[in-house]
């Protein structure tokens, strides 16, 4: 079977969480993490599994002024924070203007502050909600992995995406299963 995993990452936490549940994933799936400026429609192609994540920015999804605010944060001297090297790419909410209609299945996620998402914001929750006005079906709620406020992902943070990367490939059916696979458990291909 086949995930994609479509990111956006200002300052590299989205990007390492991307990379995680990747990990969390791999036993099951032949995954590739891919930066929103590489995401083409044709990258979808034959998967299985579509994971879309991006940072949240001033309670959703970012958009052209935040990517902007936060390149310029990165360049102030007072803090550490480097750009992830896509991060001058489009970002998510683009990405999801230019989707057609299809049926894959999907799980989103964001990165973002701790603290109740009515405060803070979710933008996992909005990149599910077009996700599916696009057709594709949700199999997880959509998940925040936190940051701290110095824009560092908190301790334990990466093992806890990949763990759900592995709740991920438990839950999507295979069409491809011959002898005692399905969810969550190794599968042996028709094609041998």
């Amino acid at each position: 079977m086949r995930a994609v995993i479509i990111y956006e990452s200002m300052f590299g936490n989205t990007h390492a969480i991307a990379d995680a549940i990747a990990k969390g994933l791999e036993p099951l799936y032949n995954v590739v993490a891919v930066p929103m400026g590489e995401a083409g429609r044709e990258g979808l192609g034959d998967a299985d599994l579509l994971v879309v994540g991006g940072p949240t920015h001033f309670h959703g999804m970012s958009r052209p002024r935040t990517r902007k605010w936060a390149a310029a944060t990165a360049q102030e001297p007072k803090n550490d924070l480097v750009l992830d090297r896509d991060a001058q790419g489009p970002g998510v909410r683009d990405w999801l203007r230019s989707l057609g209609h299809d049926h894959k299945n999907f799980a989103a996620f964001d990165t973002r502050f701790k603290g109740p998402a009515v405060l803070r914001g979710r933008a996992s929750r909005q990149i599910s909600r077009r996700l599916r006005r696009h057709g594709f079906e949700m199999i997880a709620k959509p998940e925040s992995f936190f940051v701290t406020l110095e824009n560092h992902l908190e301790p334990g943070e990466e093992a806890r995406a990949q763990e759900w990367g592995t709740r991920l490939a438990a839950r999507v059916p295979s069409d491809d299963v011959t002898d005692g696979g399905g969810p969550g458990r190794p599968a042996t291909s028709k094609e041998t």
